[in-house]
């Protein structure tokens, strides 16, 4: 489940399909219902307003979730960058030859970091992942080595510029794994149900091209929602422009 939440598109066509087979199956009831036994006009009303109002409020606040992630994920790519560029200036504080080896590594880390801001949720990450994970290893590694061999003031400010640019891809990784809960959309879609199946109840006759109105409203409302949400699955997803543009200065160096 937490899959297809990566694929905005499926989740608007399946909300769709869905809801409007809600409404038509209300008008279906509402037909078949004798006509003996009709709901007071007005607290059917009152009840369908409601539960429209509950969904629009569920959506309203999920919207603000998602951007509030997306604002999130946007910050972190900002520090990430600058994170990597203050620790390739550091770097250069470093004796030859562990200064020359640190600030190459810097960059392919760039390089992967790019790379997996840039990967789509049906790629397959792994290899990506573990080469990241090992050069993390190495630089740490270089560094140490260098702080242990000279413990000095100067030293200890590479050593916190290395720990910032781990820090960071940490933080990144985590505000990836903040997305809506499953739970929320589940109510969601349960409301939405609803409230479509209500109003198919209420229609007088059986407008099948009308009851498809409301769900397609509801269901581009869902997928903007999936779309800003999705870190990887989205059209709307953060871009490493400050990766980008830290690559290609250091490139140019």
């Amino acid at each position: 489940m937490e899959q297809l939440m990566n694929y905005p598109l499926v989740i608007c066509v399946i909300t769709l399909v869905c809801l409007w087979a809600s409404a038509l199956l209300g008008g279906f009831v509402r037909v078949r219902k004798k006509r003996g036994d009709e709901s007071d006009g007005g607290e059917f009303g009152m009840v369908l307003s409601a539960t429209l109002t509950l969904l629009g409020l569920l959506i309203g606040f999920s919207f603000s979730m998602a951007i509030g992630r997306y604002d999130q994920r946007k910050n972190y790519e900002e520090e990430e960058a600058n994170a990597i560029g203050t620790e390739y200036v550091r770097a250069g504080l470093l004796p030859d030859p562990v200064r020359a080896k640190v600030q190459a590594q810097l960059v392919e880390y760039l390089d992967l970091r790019i790379k997996r801001f840039s990967a789509h949720a049906s790629h397959d990450v792994t290899q990506l992942v573990a080469d990241t994970t090992r050069l993390q290893n190495d630089m740490w590694s270089e560094i140490e080595k260098a702080a242990t061999a000279n413990p000095t003031p100067v030293m200890a400010t590479v050593v916190t510029g290395m720990n910032d640019v781990l820090n960071r891809q940490g933080y990144t990784q985590a505000a990836r794994l903040n997305r809506i809960p499953l739970p929320a959309w589940a109510l969601m879609g349960l409301i939405a149900l609803f409230s479509n199946f209500l109003i198919g109840f209420g229609s007088a006759k059986r407008h099948n091209v009308m009851f498809l109105i409301v769900p397609l409203a509801i269901s581009v409302s869902f997928f903007l929602i999936a779309d800003i949400d999705s870190p990887q699955g989205g059209l709307i997803r953060v871009a490493p422009q400050n990766l980008i543009s830290l690559a290609e200065s250091l490139k140019a160096q």
